[in-house]
């Protein structure tokens, strides 16, 4: 769930009240990590913490939260093996809350922070009888720490809880790369669609007038959007697929010179990569340049031109691309503290 802080405040504005479920720590084999979160009212929820069996227990232990009207949070242990028969076998702590109008304050906190992808922490304090919530900036000279820790020490699935006066630190700081996605055709909007949930945000581009009225885009003559193409920085994603090859090959044309793009593609046929290709060397690209650049895009054993089909293999893509440059990231770091 990207932003679990907004799903939270609809259910508040509906009326409903909701409790918030986070993964606080996992041991051995568990299906989703520590700081996932699940947000549940009385005829629905929102996210999931990995489904089957533990989140259907976990789903009507919150409601019941819900429904008993005494008990304001719990910590609960879950052995996924022997209590709920699940065969991945391992160990999940979690933390239930309920949330009112009292929230709303550090939830649209949080929701604005998530919304401009700046990392924060959730501090919550453990006060006799209720919590004491609020939000504060990581700021980008701070030194990483476990995603939920009590004091200095990483939550753990077993051993101590919080105690009254306790601080719970979860830190949201995990970072959503740009894409900027050019064209707002058929397969513009289903990798929009698709992407929506994803780590990624999404800056959604198109020249044509008619596309104004399409949720998401912003409308921007040519010269405007090379001219975006051309800013991106190193760690933005790009996506070329406008209703003109001429436009296409300005923006990629845009998007080489500028240096940016830690990945840059452009939809296309081979036929129509080799014609970019030539021209592009015409126009002076490097060949070291040339390879900045990918068409088609996807993954290249999926061959259905479907928009949806092109959706999720660009979005596996991006996926894996952004997952090995964390590794790197972290390989990286590990040689540098050595």
């Amino acid at each position: 769930m990207r932003n679990w802080a907004r799903a939270a405040l609809a259910r508040l504005d509906a009326q409903d009240e909701a409790a918030l479920v986070t993964v606080l720590a996992t041991e051995g084999s568990a299906p989703r990590e520590a700081g996932t979160k699940m947000v549940v009212w009385r005829e629905g929820q929102s996210g999931t913490i990995g489904g089957g069996n533990l989140e259907y227990r976990v789903a009507d232990q919150a409601r019941r939260m819900l429904d008993g009207g005494q008990a304001h949070f719990a910590i609960q242990d879950y052995p996924l093996g022997p209590l709920l028969a699940q065969c991945c076998g391992g160990r999940v702590r979690l933390f239930l809350e309920r949330l009112n109008d009292n929230s709303r304050d550090w939830l649209t906190e949080a929701a604005k922070r998530m919304d401009a992808a700046q990392p924060f922490e959730v501090r919550t304090r453990f006060d006799p009888g209720l919590l004491t919530k609020m939000i504060a900036p990581i700021l980008s000279t701070e030194a990483e720490g476990p995603v939920v820790s009590f004091g200095e020490a990483p939550a753990t699935a077993r051993g101590a809880r919080p105690e009254l006066g306790d601080v719970m630190v979860e830190r949201a700081d995990a970072p959503r790369p740009p894409l900027l996605l050019f064209g707002a055709g058929h397969v513009g909007q289903a990798i929009a669609r698709a992407f929506e949930p994803l780590p990624f945000r999404l800056f959604w581009f198109d020249s044509r007038p008619e596309t104004a009225g399409i949720a998401g885009v912003t409308v921007l003559e040519p010269a405007e959007l090379a001219a975006k193409a051309m800013g991106a920085g190193p760690d933005a994603y790009g996506l070329v697929l406008t209703h003109d090859h001429a436009l296409d090959y300005a923006l990629v044309s845009a998007g080489l010179a500028g240096g940016g793009f830690g990945y840059f593609g452009v939809i296309g046929s081979k036929t129509k990569r080799a014609r970019f290709m030539s021209r592009l060397r015409d126009d002076g690209f490097s060949e070291a340049v040339l390879t900045r650049l990918t068409c088609p895009i996807g993954l290249p054993h999926l061959k259905s031109k479907a928009p949806e089909v092109i959706a999720v293999s660009v979005a596996a893509d991006l996926l894996m691309r952004q997952e090995a440059a964390r590794i790197r990231n972290d390989e990286n770091m590990t040689r540098a503290s050595l």
